[in-house]
C-alpha cells in the first residue's frame, strides 16, 4: 500500500482529544460562538420544513417501534430515546439537503454534530453553553478531519457526512459525558469500527443519505460510551495500516495531507468557514443551477429555442452529480434532482429558480424542464477552485447560434462569498414558517441566539413541537 504523502509526527487521536478534553469555551472567540448559534438556527429551522415531508413521517414511525423515551425531537412531539432522537433529528437536519457545507473537508458537520451535542447535553443536564463549546469541538475536529482526504471519499464511495461524523460525535459525547484525554482517544479507535456511509443511493435516488449524520451520532455516543467505561479500541484510528484513510481511500490515500488534521486546532476557527446553502441541493450543483438563473434573467428566449447547454463542473463532482447520465437527465424523484446537474441547470433556465417547490413530484415531471435537461452535457471544468470553492460554468446555444455563457467561480455561501447571519435568519424564516406559525418561528429563532445562556434540556424542550 502507498504512504500517505504527508504522515504526522504523531498520532492524531491523541492531539484531537486532547483539544475536545481542555477546550474552554471562553478561549472560544465571540464571533465563532455567535457563527455558531447562526448554524445552528439554519439546521433548526431545516429541520422544521422535514418535519412536513413523508420520510420524515417514515423515519419517525420506524425509531418509534424500537421505544420511547424522554429525549426531543426538532419539530415533532415524539419523546425517544437518546440514540434514536439523535437519529431522527440527523435525518431533520440533512433530509432535504439544504444543510451547511465546509468546502474543503466536503463535509454537513452540523447535521451530525449538532444533534449529538444536543441530545447528549439535555440528557446530562448541562447548559447551553456547554453544548455550544462541544459542538464547536465537533465542528472543528470533523471538518479537520475531511480536508485530509482533499476530496477522495466521493471518488471511493463513501459519504464524509456519515464517515467522518462519527469521530466528531464520538469526541462530543466523550467531552459531555466528562471523558479525560485518554478516554477520548480510545473512543475515536472505537469509532473506526462504527463509522458507515455509502454513496450508492447516488445511482437510484435511495433515501439512506437522509440517515448518515443521525447515524454518525448514534455510532459516536456508542463509541464515546464504550470508551467511558474501558472499552478498548485501536490506537492509530486515522493513520493506522488499516485506519480510516488506508482502508477507505485505498490507492487514494498517497495523497492525504494528515497534517490538516491537528492543523490551527484552538487558533484558526474552521467554523467561520463552513457555507449556508442558498438552495436545496447538493451543494456540487450551486454554482452551474445559480448561472443558469443568470442566463435565464438576462437573455430572452424559449426552452424550445435551446440546442444544447454544457455545463463545466470540478472533475472530482462528476461521479455525484454527472453519472449516470441517463439518471441525471431524468431524476425518479427529488433526492435523484438534487444531485442532478442537468435538472438543476434546466430548472434555472426554464423557471429561472430552484428551490423546494422545483422538487415537488409535479415539478420533476415538467415536460419542458425534462427537455432542456435532456440536451445538457457536462465538462470537467479545466479553471474549476474546487475545493476551495465549488465553481461551476453555463454556456447555452441557441438554434439561431447565439450563445449565452455565465460562470460562478465562487459559489454562493462559501467563506469568500458568505451568507451574512441576516440571510441565514432569513432563510430559517422561510423553512419554519413551512410548518409553524411566523410567532412560533421567532420564539424558536429567539431561544437559539440565546441557547448559551439557558439550561440545555430546556433548550432542548424549546425546539420540539408544543402541546
Amino acid at each position: 500500500m502507498n504512504s500517505p504523502k504527508t504522515t504526522p509526527d504523531a498520532l492524531i487521536a491523541p492531539v484531537l482529544a486532547q483539544f475536545a478534553a481542555d477546550l474552554d469555551c471562553d478561549a472560544i472567540p465571540a464571533e465563532v460562538r455567535e457563527r455558531a448559534k447562526y448554524l445552528i438556527l439554519d439546521a433548526v429551522g431545516i429541520a422544521h420544513a422535514s418535519t412536513r415531508y413523508d420520510f420524515a413521517h417514515r423515519s419517525l414511525s420506524a425509531v418509534s417501534e424500537l421505544g420511547r423515551g424522554d429525549a426531543d425531537v426538532i419539530g415533532l412531539s415524539a419523546k425517544l430515546t437518546l440514540r434514536d432522537a439523535v437519529l431522527m433529528n440527523g435525518i431533520l437536519v440533512h433530509g432535504l439537503d439544504y444543510d451547511d457545507t465546509h468546502a474543503r473537508g466536503v463535509i454537513h458537520a452540523t447535521a451530525s454534530c449538532f444533534p449529538t451535542a444536543l441530545g447528549v447535553a439535555a440528557q446530562a443536564g448541562l447548559t447551553g453553553r456547554e453544548l455550544l463549546a462541544a459542538y464547536i469541538v465537533g465542528m472543528e475536529v470533523a471538518t479537520r478531519l475531511g480536508s485530509v482526504a482533499k476530496g477522495g471519499f466521493h471518488q471511493t464511495g463513501f459519504h464524509p457526512t456519515g464517515l467522518i461524523g462519527t469521530f466528531a460525535c464520538a469526541l462530543i459525547a466523550g467531552r459531555l459525558h466528562g471523558l479525560n484525554a485518554q478516554q477520548l482517544a480510545m473512543a475515536q479507535g472505537i469509532a473506526l469500527s462504527v463509522a458507515s456511509g455509502s454513496l450508492e443511493f447516488l445511482q437510484d435516488g435511495a433515501w439512506t443519505k437522509r440517515m448518515h449524520p443521525g447515524w454518525a451520532g448514534v455510532a459516536g455516543i456508542t463509541a464515546a460510551t464504550l470508551a467511558k467505561h474501558g472499552f478498548i479500541g485501536p490506537k492509530a484510528a486515522y493513520e493506522g495500516r488499516f485506519g480510516l484513510f488506508n482502508s477507505h481511500l485505498g490507492p487514494l490515500a498517497e495523497n492525504c495531507d494528515y497534517a490538516l488534521a491537528t492543523e490551527g486546532l484552538g487558533e484558526t476557527w474552521e467554523v467561520a468557514q463552513v457555507a449556508i446553502k442558498p438552495l436545496p441541493a447538493c451543494h456540487f450543483t450551486h454554482s452551474c443551477a445559480d448561472s443558469a438563473m443568470a442566463i435565464a434573467r438576462e437573455h430572452k428566449f424559449r426552452p424550445e429555442d435551446i440546442e444544447k447547454v454544457r455545463a463545466l463542473i470540478p472533475a472530482e463532482v462528476v461521479k455525484t452529480v454527472c453519472e449516470p447520465v441517463a439518471n441525471k437527465q431524468k431524476p425518479q424523484n427529488s433526492y435523484d434532482a438534487q444531485f442532478s446537474i442537468p435538472y438543476a441547470v434546466a430548472s434555472g433556465l426554464v423557471r429561472g429558480r430552484f428551490g423546494l417547490g422545483e422538487l415537488e413530484d409535479a415539478a420533476l415531471a415538467e415536460p419542458d424542464v425534462l427537455a432542456v435537461a435532456g440536451k445538457v452535457a457536462y465538462e470537467v471544468d479545466p479553471n474549476s477552485a474546487f475545493p476551495k470553492y465549488y465553481s461551476g460554468e453555463v454556456i447555452v446555444t441557441l438554434r439561431d447560434g447565439r450563445e449565452f455563457t455565465h460562470r460562478e467561480h465562487i459559489n454562493r455561501g462559501a467563506a469568500d462569498r458568505p451568507i451574512t447571519n441576516d440571510e441565514i435568519v432569513d432563510k430559517y424564516m422561510e423553512n419554519a414558517c413551512l410548518a409553524v406559525s411566523p410567532q412560533r418561528a421567532r420564539q424558536i429563532r429567539d431561544t437559539v441566539l440565546a441557547l448559551d445562556d439557558m439550561p440545555a434540556g430546556a433548550f432542548s424542550d424549546a425546539l420540539a413541537a408544543q402541546a
